[in-house]
């Protein structure tokens, strides 16, 4: 190195300063290589959070692209780590490009207890979303920084994680003889006046104290419970944000709301036929949705103000139909989406209902499998309701309200007999659509769900 700058020291005093400016770079730049490669490895010990991408949900073990794939230098990243490098820190996720904060609902692991890598440690509460907190190492949680309740973003610290920590705790054995209690039994002293009969003392009776009269309750005054026997809890946030869409929904929308009854005879003979063949070839069972998806999509066709959506002053229809389908699950009504439903079939339609409930209920469905939707199913049958009024998703313009099936005696060709009938309610928002749109909407399904043949035919 010193010889090299000697050299350039000559250069200098015989040629320009540029010329030797620019070989000394390249000096020190050799150098640097030539140093790096001294070197068996490299560190990386910052954490980055990028708008619009996770935030500490996967462990940093991939090699810098920046180096080429045959290099021998080892990389390591680790998340908001301490001096010695024993300590991580566990932090809220990105969330959504809507969602700016959330609700630490629930921790899922105490102090002391071993994760390992992606395992979630705590659930974050969202307007629309439960997402975990996830670990980025694995080891044992040495304490939480954030509480439950808490309103926390993303990039904020939940926990510290330490990779050393041992698992288990042995109690010594002097600690558990003096846990024992050791103490010698004290005998118990006899009572030598237990023998000595006792003489009673005749009891003199007290004068009876007349009772205070009740207070009289007046009529007008109502009797309410104690308040001991009431509970108040924080109403979570999914419920809220439900809460306020919902009165929005009405508030906003000039909301009518038309009924027709289907005989379901047709469509319940079809499944039991084919239900067997159908979830050997498909691998998922052939429900009663499909069909009605289906039919609205047949429906949305037809009627395509349905599909449409007020816009200010502008009316925007949509040449593509999104089938929302809504799910009440144990922490609130979620609304994913079924995308293209018009270009499904019976059993793509069945398989992508089961992926998104299976997520709904577990509470692993995304912000975009929720987003959008231009039309909205709701089957309140699955809980037994017989009628209802459905409430528009907004910003959709229409809901189909599903419900049970029951027998009842219908006259069919004359005569008297026992069908299996549902009710079906439209909601709409009778400032884009008109009553005859709706009742032809309803119509069509009910014709298609009666004879399904009509989907084959384009009848």
């Amino acid at each position: 190195m010193v010889n090299l700058l000697c050299l350039t020291y000559v250069y200098l005093l015989y040629n320009g300063y540029l010329e030797a400016l620019i070989i000394l770079i390249c000096i020190i730049l050799f150098q640097a290589l030539f140093l790096m490669r001294s070197y068996g490895h490299a560190r990386q010990i910052s954490h980055y959070i990028l708008p619009g991408g996770p935030v500490c949900t996967k462990p940093m073990r991939e090699v810098m692209e920046f180096f080429p794939r045959s290099t021998s230098y080892n990389l390591w990243s680790r998340f908001f780590s301490s001096e010695n490098g024993d300590l991580v820190d566990a932090v809220v996720p990105f969330m959504g490009e809507s969602i700016t904060d959330g609700t630490l609902a629930n921790f899922l692991k105490k102090p002391g207890d071993r994760v390992e890598v992606d395992e979630p440690i705590a659930q974050i509460e969202t307007d629309k979303v439960t997402i975990d907190v996830a670990s980025p190492e694995a080891g044992v949680i040495q304490k939480f920084i954030a509480k439950e309740g808490d309103t926390v973003t993303p990039g904020t610290k939940v926990a510290v994680i330490s990779k050393s920590a041992p698992t288990d705790t042995h109690v010594a054995p002097s600690d558990e003889i003096a846990g024992k209690d050791t103490s010698p039994a004290v005998p118990v002293e006899k009572n030598i006046d237990a023998q000595v009969p006792k003489v009673e003392a005749p009891i003199k009776e007290k004068p009876k104290v007349p009772s205070p009269p009740s207070p009289k309750i007046s009529p007008s005054e109502p009797q309410l419970p104690p308040k001991e026997r009431e509970r108040r809890v924080p109403m979570p946030r999914l419920r809220k944000r439900v809460a306020t869409r919902l009165k929005d929904s009405q508030n906003t929308f000039a909301l009518l709301t038309t009924f027709n009854e289907v005989d379901m005879t047709n469509l319940m003979k079809l499944r039991s036929e084919y239900k067997d063949a159908f979830l050997e070839k498909h691998g998922v069972k052939l429900g009663l949705m499909s069909g009605f998806i289906k039919a609205a999509v047949s429906g949305l066709q037809n009627q395509p103000v349905i599909n449409a959506v007020i816009d200010g002053d502008d009316i925007i229809y949509r040449d593509y139909i999104d089938i929302s389908i809504a799910v009440g699950t144990p922490k609130g009504l979620v609304v994913p989406v079924i995308r293209n439903a018009d270009r499904m079939n019976f059993a793509e339609i069945e398989k992508e209902i089961n992926t998104l409930a299976k997520k709904a209920n577990n509470g692993t469905i995304s912000i975009d499998e929720m987003a959008g939707g231009t039309f909205t199913i709701s089957n309140g049958g699955v809980y037994g309701s017989l009628l209802s009024t459905p409430i528009i998703n907004p910003p959709q313009s229409a809901i189909l309200g599903m419900h049970s099936i029951v027998p009842r005696p219908m006259v069919v060709d004359g005569s008297i007999v026992s069908r299996p009938m549902m009710y079906i309610a439209l909601t709409y928002d009778h400032r884009l659509i008109d009553g005859r749109e709706a009742v032809f909407f309803v119509r069509r399904i009910k014709d298609v769900v009666e004879d399904p043949r009509r989907l084959l035919l384009d009848l």
